[in-house]
């Protein structure tokens, strides 16, 4: 088994034609649970498209996992405990544990609503990686190629 795996999403317009969903009874139109695709260890990721109007229609907290939100396309909001935030193209939201949140795609949004949810749990990650390592003299892959 290798150490890598490579998978696709399709782009963005195609998001939408995907139906799932971490249980089927919860399953809907827009989201791909990619972490289901991959053998991811630490980090879980869904790649999202709701139509302009469309809403979550439930709040959720996690006890022990973090979020990450990235925007792509559209507008929308999101519920996170007293507070509505605004969000579009390039706003990237954080969720830590036992926050309260919900979203949605504002009615008048020019199309729809895309993001990407990435899900972290575990150890606290260090200010600066401490577990990398620089490989000095080896060619790049681009170069080696005729």
């Amino acid at each position: 088994m290798s150490g890598y795996e490579v998978g696709a999403i399709g782009a963005l317009d195609e998001w939408r034609a995907h139906h799932g969903g971490f249980v089927e009874s919860r399953s809907r139109d827009g989201r791909r649970v990619v972490d289901h695709q991959l053998s991811m260890q630490y980090i879980g990721m869904t790649a999202n498209a709701l139509e302009p109007g469309e809403e979550a229609g439930y709040w959720h907290t996690h006890s022990r996992i973090e979020e990450l939100y990235v925007f792509l396309e559209g507008r929308g909001q999101m519920g996170l405990d007293d507070d509505l935030v605004e969000v579009g193209p390039g706003s990237v939201v954080r969720v830590g544990q036992d926050v309260l949140r919900t979203w949605r795609a504002r009615p008048d949004s020019p199309g729809q609503l895309r993001w990407l949810c990435i899900r972290a749990g575990g150890e606290v990650l260090p200010h600066l990686p401490d577990d990398s390592a620089r490989i000095p003299g080896r060619p790049m892959p681009w170069d080696t190629q005729g």
